[in-house]
């Protein structure tokens, strides 16, 4: 019987093309189910092992292992908490309400903490104001009814209190482009020229007699600003009719801290989008978009150019209002990194990170109480104090959960 030799050449090939693709198949699953590969990290970036547990084979995370997995696995450590000396921290008075995404302005001995998130659907519309010297709340008033409630650009010159722009709403609502001031002898508030466009959560400072607006986030929440404004002001009055053009911002995005210090503007870490509304929701009720938070550090020169400085230890993100000039140190409390690799999850900073001016470094002096961001943060006596803030689930947990009120303190020696 004479055998088909086409038949014959063609099983060979299927059978070489079925063993080629089982190979393939069985490479790609060892590499991919290997626990020192189940994460690709930066180059840059430290790492951080999770240990497993081989009574219950699960991490200490919580993931569930296969059987004959190496009890271990390597991911990329910028979320993860940084080694940090202990701090004695003191609880003092609570604030008289919770506050999420407000804003504070330090004058003298009085903290004026201003509007900010109750919870997700109420935003408060007054200030409240701490007296450092006794310990107490008091002195509470009314915001302007078109003043924003949150993401507020905000600064002083010593007396008069600059508010530019932010989220006017709960939710995920839309930005206003009103500008106010606020004279805090007499209470009273005046109108400015409103913003060019609206922005959330922009980097705002007073320098040089001229109020200067840069960056935040564009009107629909999530795409970062580049743009940069300023305008002259004097003793609470705008001595110009429109806002300025200046130099854009290297890198835009919101909540990111902006100090004047040795006559320098620097501008420190930040993030690359945010929530925003959900389409033909009626409540503009947030949803989340993918966000890249970082720890870029910028500080605009005398001839009008920006340059960079030194990046943070750590990525870090909400930290507006969360840092206080401590003997030619800028020093920032908490805020957000980049989310968990695996669970995806925002985590939290429980670190007090310090920027030597002298030195030009970055060094972590100290742990929070717990991790916190949107700290609310000021400076008397000796003592470095924050309030309010969404703080972590516990000690194990770094993605947020509660919106809090507390005020802490404790003894800085830098």
């Amino acid at each position: 019987m004479v055998r088909p030799v086409g038949k014959h050449k063609s099983a060979k090939f299927v059978l070489m093309l079925v063993f080629l693709l089982g190979f393939v198949l069985f490479y790609n699953f060892f590499w991919a189910s290997s626990p020192y590969l189940a994460y690709v990290r930066p180059k840059t970036a430290a790492n951080v092992i999770v240990p497993i547990n081989p009574e219950t084979n699960k991490s200490q995370k919580g993931e569930t292992t296969k059987k004959g997995n190496l009890h271990e696995r390597v991911l990329a450590a910028t979320f993860a908490d940084l080694p940090a000396p202990e701090l004695k921290w003191e609880k003092m008075a609570s604030a008289p309400v919770p506050r999420l995404d407000g804003a504070a302005i330090q004058i003298k001995n009085l903290l004026y903490v201003f509007a900010g998130y109750g919870t997700i659907d109420y935003v408060h519309s007054h200030v409240d104001i701490y007296n450092f010297t006794d310990n107490t709340w008091g002195g509470r008033f009314n915001m302007p009814k078109e003043m924003a409630h949150s993401h507020l650009g905000m600064v002083t010159d010593g007396r008069y209190i600059y508010i530019v722009t932010g989220q006017y709403g709960p939710q995920c609502r839309g930005p206003t482009a009103h500008t106010f001031v606020l004279d805090t002898e007499t209470k009273q508030w005046h109108d400015m020229p409103p913003l060019p466009v609206p922005r959330y959560a922009p980097a705002t400072q007073f320098w040089r007699g001229r109020l200067h607006v840069m960056g935040g986030s564009k009107e629909n929440r999530h795409t970062p600003g580049l743009e940069h404004w300023s305008i002259a002001v004097k003793d609470g009055k705008v001595l110009e009719k429109e806002w300025r053009p200046e130099i854009p911002i290297p890198r835009g995005g919101p909540h990111r801290a902006c100090v004047v210090v040795n006559d320098c503007l620097i501008v420190i870490g930040g993030q690359e989008g945010d929530f925003m509304a959900k389409p033909g929701s009626p409540i503009f009720k947030c949803s989340r978009r993918n966000e890249v938070v970082y720890g870029d550090v910028y500080m605009l020169d005398d001839d009008m150019k920006w340059k960079v400085l030194p990046s943070m230890p750590k990525p870090d993100s909400h930290i507006e209002f969360a840092w206080a000039i401590v003997n030619n140190s800028i020093v920032i409390a908490g805020g957000t990194t980049e989310k968990h690799p695996e669970t995806k999850k925002m985590v939290l900073n429980g670190e007090l990170f310090q920027f030597n001016l002298d030195t030009m470094k970055w060094s972590i002096i100290g742990k929070l109480p717990f991790r916190v961001k949107t700290t609310l943060v000021g400076l008397w006596d000796g003592y470095i104090y924050f309030t309010s803030g969404q703080r972590d689930k516990g000690p194990e947990d770094p993605s947020p959960k509660k919106v809090i009120g507390d005020m802490w303190r404790t003894k800085l020696k830098l």
